[in-house]
């Protein structure tokens, strides 16, 4: 199999102007002595709603990684694919992130639940791992539960990864398994049983993304218990290093934050668990570039800033519609999204410091942040001219990206 880096961040870049800027945020990091590989994300969901295709993200990477002179690993990401849409992203893709959250919940055949339940008496019991909170308590009724929860997910995952590793070449391939997107989030020990099935299945997976207890939504902080976060992740970490040294997954295998764009109060936990023990993480970024090229076009002024408030006004307008499809993932207060008029008044500096993460900014206003974050296909809809304004301020919305990367999420994560 293709063996996966150590530290890898994924980006997201909506119209694929941003490769080269996103970049230099890992070159910048690298100068402080820290190598994150970076990968390029986006679903079929956002091919979808922007007309684009899965090889317009590999080429635009390239294109940054071959004018930038990047001689270090990178990869683009088929994110959240499932076998029905997975064919377009296998021959310009070499990580997967195999999604079988609609499985989840639905039970596999009783005589294959049996036969793992039956497989499996080394997982009831008091376990005690190495770098565990408190030990595991398992009970066979537990294992029953789960298997019957997440068996046929893991089969799934199973078919799907087969077939990629087929058609493309398994030394072409790197999985990843994201449970991240159902209702109820994963305790440590069901990740350990769902990781006995992944193995029993002989899935290579290198990264898995679980549900935590909390709210990740997109492009704000985390909402939730901090202390029972660091408890979660950090028996999360043990229990991969166990499952990895008892059955046989791959030693690359790490964890993956989904929806970890902004999550800046979870930076120093991930940071000092990933110090302390040695571990790798790969985590998302959840697009939040489109917003830095918002951001962008308001501080340029002129044409981009009134693009920027035409955007705006379009997205307010349609609330319900852009945000039904990411509901589980946003909470926006409709009464704090200011009114198109009042956005219309403001200046440029003024609408940045409005959607710009930067939580001790009296102006920053996490709903119309959230709003913009899930309407980029209204931008879409302007064609060219935005992909135009994107050309013709070049420099300050570049700068925009690199310095969200860079300044607010590489360096808290992996240098404090």
């Amino acid at each position: 199999m293709l063996l996966i880096e150590k530290y890898t961040f994924g980006v997201g870049d909506r119209f694929a102007h941003q490769a080269g800027a996103q970049l230099r945020a890992f070159e910048q990091l690298a100068a402080d002595g820290v190598d994150v590989t970076p990968v390029w994300n986006k679903s079929n969901r956002e091919h979808t709603f922007v007309g684009s295709q899965p090889q317009s993200v590999y080429d635009a990477a390239q294109a940054a990684v071959a004018s930038r002179g990047w001689k270090k690993p990178w990869h683009v990401d088929a994110d959240h694919i499932q076998l029905k849409t997975v064919d377009a992203f296998i021959p310009c893709s070499d990580f997967f992130t195999i999604d079988v959250a609609d499985s989840i919940g639905k039970p596999a055949a009783s005589k294959d639940i049996a036969a793992f339940v039956e497989r499996h008496p080394e997982l009831v019991g008091k376990l005690t791992l190495d770098g565990l909170s408190a030990p595991l308590e398992v009970t066979q009724a537990d294992v029953q539960r789960v298997a019957e929860q997440y068996l046929l997910a893991v089969q799934e995952a199973g078919e799907i990864y087969r077939h990629i590793a087929t058609t493309k070449g398994a030394d072409k391939v790197i999985a990843e398994i994201s449970m991240d997107e159902t209702d109820a989030p994963q305790t440590p020990p069901e990740l350990l049983i769902i990781l006995v099935a992944i193995a029993d299945e002989k899935i290579p997976v290198q990264t898995i993304a679980p549900k935590f207890t909390g709210r990740f939504n997109k492009g704000v902080d985390y909402v939730g218990d901090l202390q029972q976060f660091t408890r979660e992740f950090n028996d999360d970490v043990a229990v991969i290093a166990h499952a990895v040294k008892t059955y046989g997954l791959p030693e690359t295998l790490k964890l993956s934050v989904h929806s970890g764009s902004d999550k800046f109060s979870l930076y120093p936990i991930i940071r000092e668990c990933l110090q302390r023990t040695g571990a790798g993480l790969h985590i998302k970024t959840a697009g939040t570039t489109w917003l830095e090229e918002i951001i962008g076009l308001a501080e340029a002024g002129g044409d981009g800033l009134a693009l920027a408030k035409e955007i705006y006004a379009y997205a307010l307008e349609h609330v319900e519609e852009f945000c039904a499809p990411y509901a589980s993932v946003i909470d926006i207060d409709a009464s704090q999204l200011p009114s198109a008029d009042t956005v219309a008044s403001w200046s440029g500096p003024r609408l940045a410091s409005a959607i710009r993460h930067i939580q001790g900014n009296e102006h920053f206003n996490p709903h119309m942040r959230q709003l913009l974050h899930v309407s980029f296909k209204v931008a879409a809809k302007h064609g060219t001219r935005y992909t135009d304004m994107l050309k013709a301020n070049e420099e300050i919305v570049g700068g925009e990206v690199t310095k969200n990367i860079y300044e607010r999420h590489l360096r808290p994560l992996f240098v404090g």
